[in-house]
């Protein structure tokens, strides 16, 4: 969009009167923000555990609805503030560079005329005539052009042609141009004004030119920044939403972005957001929700507040994409949003949620900022943001969590899906496939995880944290490689692997915690725990995987303790704590699928000894746990 701003206008702009709009606007977000907390607590969640009849229900259901409206408007007033916001910071240097431009004018009694041209004095000693060499006008070369049959001024006054080093003339030559004459070769004593006022007229027209993209920017985004009639907050709404939102950051791209820390460390971003005020926190929620959810060194409150926000725009976006990956990643978002709106104990928040690759999703059960006792679990094979992992993978977060919370209340536990887990293969033989195989998913996902674990460490609210890092399935190998990163995994006190095919580390002393520190539970029946080294693989080939993974022959370690991915992590070599767990139903025999006893470490109803086993390293009572016996 074009602006017509004149520098007139630009010198008249008060700019406090655009703070003071943003500041209303930023009034009504906030409004609408108290209203949405007060219909979801005081009302919605009121009613909800007060009443169980259908009428209660669907009242609970339209006030849902009320909050979504609510959420909406303070999402949009948000963006408004913002646009407004960053076009009265924008404006201010240009407006700074004006303003010295008419000073400079004044000082030295020049005229600036409507079309902000310079006009000045004669001056300066004719050497031929005797005279003062004339006055001119200098026009601005940074984007305003001198009108047909002017110049930009010269050294002795306006000429006809491009100005040369010895002032204008027709063809830029040294010549002397009295007047717009014809050229006199000569002595000259230069006009001491002309270069003065172009630099004036130069600067002028240089904040001008700058001042209209500015103004021009925010006028697109600010026109397109327009709700539909009605109350319904649908998909569609959000869509827009998210195209409003990548409006406004396309005009604010220098004015928020830029001054994220994004390449600085977790501390340094806590620090960087402890800094800011309430009102600069607001705006980088309003545009920036995706930034500023997945920020490691940001506060777990904040992270959840933009997350849910959004969670809606992602969903929104993916309504419209009707291929495979996009709907199961739509599958997954709307199965963690169900969970959102309906809430748990402990109270579940959002502390990531990407679409980029497999799909990122970041759930904790419980503040981890305030909580004394935190994991982090890393899930493996096969997991991809979809209903399954929102199913599964946060219940076992959410489960561990529950039995952290028997032996200490201070307990938040976390599911980590920040990195692409190896996906099972089409023809379903893990030795077949390249990724699954490979350590290098791990070992592209581990900085990764120990940026997340930096984040918690910079966020906890507590003298000396209880951290546990949890590594299941091929998640265990991830949890393997950040550990061997420089400065190993930050904050962890515990490191747990759970269904291990082996984690790149030969001796648990390694891990960067103290053997004693390492625990690990491996099921008698879990195969993906006993798979072969490379070595035994060669030697003794496996028949292959039925679809679902079902084993044709047993797999076991031939006796060197070594697995696919290391050294056995429940063998007496390696040197952790191995703790009792269910030797869990047999592959297919059992009638339960090809791998169950790897999916119930977990889980207290199918293998109670392991996830109580679990819960108590997490809360911090490792003492108590019950062992084995290493293989």
């Amino acid at each position: 969009m074009t602006s017509v701003l004149t520098w007139q206008q630009l010198r008249d702009l008060t700019l406090t009167e655009l703070d003071d709009a943003a500041d209303g606007w930023a009034a009504v977000a906030r409004r609408a923000d108290a209203a949405g907390t007060q219909v979801d607590g005081d009302m919605a969640g009121t009613l909800s555990k007060s009443q169980e009849s259908e009428s209660a229900k669907s009242a609970v259901g339209r006030l849902k609805r009320l909050s979504g409206n609510f959420d909406y408007l303070r999402t949009e007033c948000g963006l408004i503030r913002s646009a407004v916001n960053g076009l009265s910071q924008e404006l201010a240097a240009p407006k700074r560079r004006l303003g010295a431009a008419l000073d400079d004018a004044g000082a030295n009694s020049y005229t600036v005329n409507e079309d902000g041209s310079v006009a000045y004095p004669s001056g300066g000693k004719n050497a031929m005539t005797g005279g003062a060499n004339p006055g001119g006008t200098a026009f601005g070369n940074n984007g305003m052009l001198a009108p047909p049959g002017a110049s930009n001024g010269g050294l002795y006054g306006p000429g006809l042609g491009t100005p040369g080093p010895y002032g204008p003339g027709l063809g830029g030559g040294p010549t002397l141009t009295p007047g717009g004459g014809q050229p006199i070769k000569g002595v000259y004593e230069p006009n001491p004004h002309q270069a003065r006022a172009q630099e004036i007229a130069d600067s002028i027209a240089h904040a001008l030119r700058e001042a209209r993209e500015i103004d021009g920017r925010y006028q697109k985004a600010l026109g397109e920044l327009k709700a539909a009639p009605g109350l319904t907050v649908d998909a569609k709404t959000w869509a827009d939403m998210a195209a409003d939102a990548g409006t406004v950051r396309s005009a604010a791209r220098t004015y928020l972005l830029d001054e994220v820390p994004l390449d600085k460390p977790a501390a340094a971003r806590e620090s960087w957001w402890a800094g800011l005020s309430q009102e600069q926190r607001e705006e980088y929620l309003a545009v920036y929700p995706d930034v500023i959810g997945n920020l490691d060194g940001i506060p777990s409150v904040v992270r959840d507040e933009a997350n849910r926000e959004n969670l809606q725009l992602l969903i929104a976006k993916l309504e419209g994409q009707g291929d495979e990956k996009s709907q199961s990643q739509l599958g997954g978002l709307k199965e963690i949003d169900r969970q959102l709106q309906e809430g748990s104990r402990p109270p579940m928040m959002l502390l990531g949620i990407g679409d980029e690759g497999n799909g990122r999703a970041i759930v904790s059960y419980g503040n981890p900022d305030t909580s004394k006792n935190v994991s982090a679990y890393v899930p493996g094979l096969g997991t991809a943001l979809d209903s399954d992992f929102a199913k599964n993978d946060l219940k076992r977060a959410r489960d561990t969590a529950i039995g952290a919370r028997e032996y200490d209340q201070s307990s938040a536990s976390i599911v980590w899906l920040g990195y692409d887990a190896p996906q099972l293969p089409d023809n379903d033989n893990l030795l077949h496939s390249g990724a699954v195989m490979s350590s290098e998913r791990a070992e592209k996902g581990a900085p990764a995880y120990n940026s997340f674990m930096s984040g918690l460490s910079a966020t906890n609210e507590n003298d000396d944290p209880h951290v546990t890092s949890i590594g299941h399935s091929y998640g265990s190998r991830t949890v393997g490689a950040a550990s061997q990163l420089d400065g190993g995994i930050p904050g962890a006190d515990d490191i747990i692997l759970i269904g291990s095919p082996g984690v790149g580390v030969d001796r648990a002393e390694d891990m960067g915690v103290g053997k004693e520190n390492v625990y690990v539970g491996a099921a008698e029946n879990d195969p993906v725990s006993k798979l072969p080294s490379k070595e035994e693989a060669i030697a003794y080939p496996l028949s292959g995987f039925v679809p679902g993974g079902a084993i044709l022959r047993e797999v076991s370690d031939l006796g060197d303790d070594d697995l696919w991915f290391g050294k056995d992590p429940a063998s007496e070599a390696f040197g952790a704590q191995r703790f009792a767990v269910d030797d869990g139903p047999r592959p297919i025999i059992d009638g339960e699928g090809a791998t169950p006893a790897h999916s119930n470490y977990f889980n207290p109803e199918k293998d109670p000894m392991s996830a109580d086993n679990i819960a108590k390293i997490v809360a911090g009572q490792p003492e108590t746990i019950d062992t084995e016996r290493h293989r």
